[in-house]
């Protein structure tokens, strides 16, 4: 018999559910203190996941989620970079 393999499970610091990583957006904190979006997910560093959607990146903001999660500040420039490079939207498009 074959083991299944198992799939890494990260929660949302915006709607707080639990979901597979590969579906989460990585926000990063880099060993310099920098905090980055993380595209390729392999950024060193200490890491935060939001969901893909507007709404858990508007909650995590407003609940400093990202900020706690991470022990840094976000700086104005970063949640619009957020924003914009969102792959989804709340409607379900891409954008």
């Amino acid at each position: 018999m074959s083991k299944k393999k198992r799939i890494p499970l990260r929660k949302c610091v915006g709607c707080q559910e639990k979901q597979e990583k590969k579906a989460l957006v990585r926000i990063v904190r880099t060993p310099e203190g920098k905090i980055l979006h993380d595209k390729g997910g392999k950024m060193a560093g200490r890491g935060s996941y939001i969901c893909p959607k507007s709404s858990c990146l508007e909650k995590a903001l407003k609940n400093k989620g990202i900020e706690r999660a991470l022990g840094g500040k976000i700086e104005s420039e970063l949640a619009e970079q957020l924003k914009e490079t969102l792959p989804e939207k709340e409607d379900g498009t891409r954008g």
